[in-house]
C-alpha cells in the first residue's frame, strides 16, 4: 500500500526532460520525480523514495528523507507567515503547510515549534498541525515507572511543562520535577514517574527509582576517588553546579549525600565533601 508522507518502494517507469515517472506496486497514480539526482535512474530500477504532494495534489517523490514523516512530531522552523497559515522547512522544496485553524497559538516567523506531520483526506495533502492533542494518546497504560523515554517539549501550563512521549503520548513534568530550564521545542530524555489511575502520564527528568538514587551515589563516590577523595561541590552549591556536574537537580543531590553520609561514606561540611578512607 503507498503511504503518503512515508518512504516507499518505487519502480521507475519513465524518463523525461524533467525528471522521472514512478509508480507502486498497489497503487496506479503516477508519482513524479523532478529533483536532480547523483546518478541517472534506469527505467524498471527499483528506488526508496518519499512520496508526498506536490502543487496541484499531485504525487511527488524525493530521495531525500525530509526532517519529519506523517506521524511523526518534530521541532521545525517557521520560515514564513501569511494570514492564512504558516510554513516550515522540513527539509523538502515546497515548505511545510499548518494552517491557521491547525496552530495551538499564532506561529512566529524564525522560532521553532513541534510539528505533526499528516496526511488530510477532504484536502488529498500532507499538512502540519501544533496541535497535538487530537492525534497524540494521554493514556499510559502500557508504560511503566522508571521507563526511560525521549521527549520533546510542547507546551507550558501552571502544573509545568507538556511533552510528547517517544513520538506517540503526551505527558506532563511539574514544574517542581523541572530542574533545569525547559524551552518550547526542546528535546531531552527523561522518565516515567507515574502512570496515574486516569491514565495520565508524569514524567520526571532523572531517574527517581532505587536504581537512580544508587547510581547517583555511586557517581559521587567516584567522583571523589577521582578528584582527591574531596570535593568542593557541597550541598549548599547553586543547583546550575550541580546539575553542571552530575546532571540532576540539587534536591537529588542533596539526598544523596545524606544517605552517603548516614552510610559513614563520607563527611560533610560547609565548604567541601571529603571521603571516608
Amino acid at each position: 500500500m503507498l503511504k503518503i508522507g512515508q518512504i516507499n518502494p518505487l519502480k521507475v517507469v519513465g524518463e523525461f526532460p524533467f525528471g522521472y515517472q514512478l509508480s507502486h506496486a498497489d497503487d496506479d497514480r503516477s508519482i513524479v520525480l523532478t529533483e536532480e539526482v547523483e546518478q541517472p535512474l534506469a527505467v524498471d530500477s527499483e528506488v526508496q523514495a518519499m512520496v508526498y504532494t506536490g502543487e496541484n495534489g499531485q504525487l511527488a517523490a524525493s530521495l531525500v528523507t525530509p526532517k519529519i514523516l506523517a506521524g511523526e512530531v518534530k521541532v521545525l522552523k517557521a520560515v514564513g507567515v501569511t494570514d492564512f497559515a504558516a510554513f516550515f522547512d522540513w527539509g523538502l522544496p515546497r515548505d511545510l503547510m499548518v494552517p491557521r485553524q491547525n496552530q495551538a497559538m499564532p506561529v512566529n516567523q524564525g522560532m521553532v515549534y513541534p510539528v505533526y506531520l499528516y496526511f488530510d483526506e477532504p484536502t488529498g495533502r500532507l499538512l502540519g498541525t501544533t496541535k497535538l492533542h487530537p492525534f497524540l494518546s494521554e493514556n499510559g497504560i502500557y508504560f511503566k515507572a522508571g521507563q526511560e523515554v525521549e521527549l520533546i517539549v510542547c507546551g507550558q501550563t501552571d502544573l509545568g511543562y507538556k511533552v510528547v512521549i517517544n513520538q506517540t503520548h503526551l505527558g506532563l513534568v511539574f514544574a517542581s520535577d523541572a530542574f533545569k530550564k525547559l524551552r518550547i521545542g526542546d528535546e531531552t530524555t527523561g522518565y516515567i514517574k507515574q502512570v496515574r489511575e486516569d491514565g495520565k502520564i508524569d514524567v520526571a527528568l532523572q531517574q527517581v527509582n532505587a536504581t537512580g538514587r544508587d547510581a547517583l551515589q555511586q557517581a559521587i563516590l567516584d567522583d571523589l576517588e577521582a578528584h582527591g577523595g574531596f570535593s568542593t561541590l557541597t550541598d549548599k552549591s547553586p543547583p546550575e553546579e550541580i546539575y553542571a556536574h552530575f546532571n540532576v537537580s540539587k534536591a537529588a543531590y542533596k539526598r544523596a549525600l545524606g544517605a552517603l553520609y548516614k552510610q559513614q561514606k563520607i563527611k560533610l561540611d560547609k565548604q567541601k565533601i571529603t571521603l571516608v578512607e
